[in-house]
């Protein structure tokens, strides 16, 4: 041990020769890279890293938050399954921040605490009408599709026309699920409750609103494209969406990304003009409407005032700058559901200072402060918890190197855990009952996932890598087989 002082109740020291004992909350990309980037950066003492999640299955939003028929993001899974394979981070699967674990006992058994935990429920939309039943959240939706553990497995697809509010990747994510067939679905990973839930969807005509230009889309490429690969869909594009102010002229020049994204909505328009002059009948049985300029006012209910009947949306215009506002016509779409995605929103940790604004946990480059704004000792935060909801996995890793950077920096003078020792934490865990999933537990739910798989496929003559495991409870027992 080196030079000690004591501070609140806490002992700090200079150095140590053990190595840093360091938490993260959170077992998705931004608390797995911010694990291994830790592991990898120059620095001149060693760390012990344990990840805590609390479902029973590592990788967050990409196993419950992207759509299953999104192959390359799905691949981002291999990557984080590389880093947690190497077995330098230990996994703790199925332990509750606030209730299994709390502040006080990630300070006895750690000298520094990550909190990960993103953000995974949906940004309010502040319309009249947005608490009618019919009116969704899309991550509500994208829960039950992905099969999330806390989600129930009964959702709503009686309506036939549907408003989906929002231009980012979620949007596009739940419209393309919602216009699909079940039969296109069923080479995914869905569990059989999806499938017949999709089965039975009445959904015709899938509206999509964004309140600005297309060059002002929050689409990427691939996910735009991937609108148009399904032969029961015919996408319809509207003319009189299609303005460019100066600045929007510049950014579609200028921006290799919306420049081929405006391109592909031209592609797209042309190929449509062609059907409509030759009468040409494409044979699909849905449509995707795309909508820009257009901002939700109102949610419109049925005569019983109690579920959707349709939209009220207000005609934008552009501004010269890329901005927009509004035009004072508005235009009423009958539709018997709204889904809304306009973001996620992250949700307060017991003990940790948290905007209710932003929704992200109060920081300073990724120190947590406290009620001074001054940085609390061995409180760090990365991901969109730190963020928000914004940025692909390359701001996910950036801001993590932010945060470690400062770890690195302040680790002379981080608090010492009173119990550092690797298997005190299990000691505990085991002590509460808890039961915690491992690493070597998922290899046992991935095994068994992947098996699924195969026997549907040898059943059904249908390819599938896997079928997702949705009970909490039987990933726990899956899992925990030789505990």
């Amino acid at each position: 041990m080196g030079e000690t002082t004591q501070t609140e109740g806490w002992l700090v020291t200079a150095s140590d020769n053990r190595p840093l004992r360091v938490a993260i909350i959170g077992g998705g990309p931004a608390g797995i890279y911010t694990a291994d980037l830790l592991t990898k950066a120059e620095r001149d003492f060693e760390v012990s890293i344990d990840i805590f999640d609390r479902y029973p299955a590592p990788f967050g939003l990409i196993r419950y938050g992207v759509a299953p028929d999104h192959p390359r993001i799905k691949g981002i899974i291999k990557a984080l399954y590389r880093v947690m394979d190497r077995g330098d981070i230990r996994f703790f699967g199925h332990v509750d921040y606030g209730t299994d674990l709390t502040l006080a006992d990630l300070h006895r058994y750690y000298d520094a605490v990550v909190f990960s935990t993103g953000a995974v429920h949906d940004a309010t939309l502040n319309i009249a009408g947005a608490e009618l039943e019919g009116s969704f959240g899309a991550a509500e939706f994208v829960n039950w599709y992905d099969a999330h553990p806390h989600t129930p497995h009964e959702w709503d697809l009686s309506a036939e026309s549907i408003a989906v509010i929002g231009n980012g990747n979620v949007a596009l994510d739940i419209s393309r699920v919602l216009a699909k067939s079940a039969d296109e679905m069923l080479t995914t990973e869905i569990p059989d409750y999806v499938y017949q839930g999709l089965k039975n969807s009445r959904a015709k005509d899938i509206h999509i609103f964004g309140r600005r230009g297309p060059a002002q889309m929050k689409f990427t490429p691939l996910e735009l494209r991937e609108l148009a690969h399904s032969p029961n869909v015919d996408i319809v594009l509207y003319p009189d969406d299609f303005e460019f102010d100066e600045a929007s002229e510049q950014v579609a020049q200028s921006n290799n990304q919306i420049k081929n994204m405006v391109g592909t909505l031209s592609n797209w328009m042309l190929e449509q003009e062609e059907r409509e002059e030759s009468g040409e009948d494409t044979g699909a049985t849905r449509r995707l409407h795309l909508h820009f300029l257009q901002a939700p006012q109102r949610i419109l209910s049925d005569e019983s005032g109690t579920h959707v009947a349709g939209i009220r949306m207000q005609r934008m215009e552009l501004t010269g700058d890329g901005n927009v506002q509004g035009t004072g016509e508005f235009i009423d779409y009958p539709v018997q559901a709204v889904y809304r995605a306009i973001g996620y929103f992250g949700s307060p940790l017991v003990g940790v200072r948290f905007n209710d604004k932003t929704g992200t946990i109060v920081h300073r480059e990724g120190r947590v402060l406290d009620e001074k704004d001054q940085p609390v000792v061995g409180l760090y935060t990365s991901g969109w918890i730190k963020r928000g909801p914004v940025g692909l996995i390359g701001h996910t890793k950036g801001d993590a190197l932010e945060t470690i950077g400062h770890i690195i920096e302040d680790e002379p003078h981080l608090y010492t855990a009173e119990q550092p020792d690797e298997h005190a934490i299990i000691d505990l865990l085991e002590s509460r009952g808890i039961r915690y999933t491992d690493w070597e537990g998922w290899h046992r739910l991935d095994a068994h996932e992947v098996k699924l798989g195969e026997e549907f496929s040898q059943t059904a003559g249908i390819s599938r890598e896997r079928v997702k495991v949705f009970s909490n409870e039987e990933m726990v027992s899956i899992s925990r087989q030789h505990k």
